[in-house]
């Protein structure tokens, strides 16, 4: 039997070392709960935009929380703006955020230049609030989602790498033709009252997705009424997001843990955007059966015949019984 002398070269033993620190990381790794953000098949980012903005039939879309901002902080080159109340509302209702009719809606969507085969890029600047709605209102009429990208961070990511533009855009007008409204992706504020607050119907759930003060009734806006639609739950959608992008899987599926994902869904807001963001969010998480409150608590808390509860429970005083 022959002693065989190893002797390590200059430099190796460092090299050793790292390879041993390296191996240990990656097997704590196997242990240690990594945060990764959601990521739902239709959102891209702006390194795909990059590549592909040039591309035919490609049309991007800017929904700004300050419609102004377009002008002055600028946009994403070739970008069509939206005005996010008077485009993505009925103008002549009451409230105003009620879902525009199937001719103003593709009037809007012809001035923007869509067509039928269009791709439509989204962003805004207000953690995909505000584009949720306009994404909402393309299924609503049967445009194909599978040609519709939400950008990844919004105004924010993209002018962290590339520049903005403050030249309007004017396109060419499109010939898009849409389909009669789903009526299964939102609900009127008749049935709620039917199926919420009258019958307590057990396989509906109705989700308050304000803030938690509009909810109990501590903040009064957009409404004479404080508080919420009785029988209510509140899951606040926009505590899904942060920094324009959403939370972790992990994260969502607390945030919506008390939602019977398997039950029918009613969701409001107080102008049609959140409660679109919650929807968007319910049908990543799985949820098959998701409606929209056509007019929310702008409509709801306005009618001051119809009942509020204040607090924290969703049924308070005559409507525990």
């Amino acid at each position: 039997m022959r002693l065989r002398i190893t002797q390590d070269l200059p430099g190796e033993k460092p090299i050793k070392k790292l390879a041993e620190i390296w191996s240990g990381l990656c097997l704590l790794l196997l242990f240690v709960p990594i945060s990764v953000q959601a990521a739902p098949d239709c959102f891209v980012g702006s390194d795909w935009l990059a590549e592909h903005i040039d591309d035919p039939g490609l049309v991007v879309l800017e929904v700004r929380y300050y419609p102004h901002r377009y002008y002055t902080v600028g946009h994403i080159p070739g970008a069509v703006q939206v005005q996010r109340f008077k485009d993505l509302g009925d103008n002549f209702a009451n409230p105003l955020m009620r879902f525009p009719s199937r001719e103003a809606f593709q009037a809007t969507l012809r001035r923007w230049g869509i067509n039928d085969d269009s791709t439509i890029v989204l962003y805004d600047d207000a953690n995909t609030a505000l584009l949720s709605r306009l994404y909402y209102l393309l299924l609503l009429y049967g445009f194909n989602l599978d040609q519709v990208k939400v950008l990844d961070g919004g105004a924010v990511e993209w002018s962290a790498f590339e520049e903005m533009s403050k030249e309007p855009v004017t396109p060419r007008p499109g010939n898009v033709t849409l389909k009669p409204a789903d009526k299964s992706m939102y609900v009127e504020w008749t049935d709620v009252y039917d199926d919420v607050v009258s019958r307590r119907a057990p396989n509906i759930v109705l989700l308050d997705a304000r803030p938690h003060d509009m909810y109990t009734g501590k903040v009064i806006k957009h409404a004479i009424m404080g508080g919420h639609i009785p029988g209510a739950i509140n899951v606040v959608s926009l505590d899904g997001t942060s920094a324009q992008h959403w939370k972790s899987d992990g994260e969502l599926r607390e945030l919506y843990a008390p939602v019977d994902l398997n039950k029918t869904i009613y969701v409001y807001c107080h102008d049609g955007f959140r409660m679109s963001l919650a929807w968007m969010q319910l049908r990543y998480l799985g949820a098959k059966n998701v409606r929209l409150y056509n007019g929310g608590w702008s409509h709801w808390g306005n009618r001051l015949t119809l009942p509020a509860v204040e607090g924290e429970k969703p049924y308070a005083g005559d409507y525990e019984l």
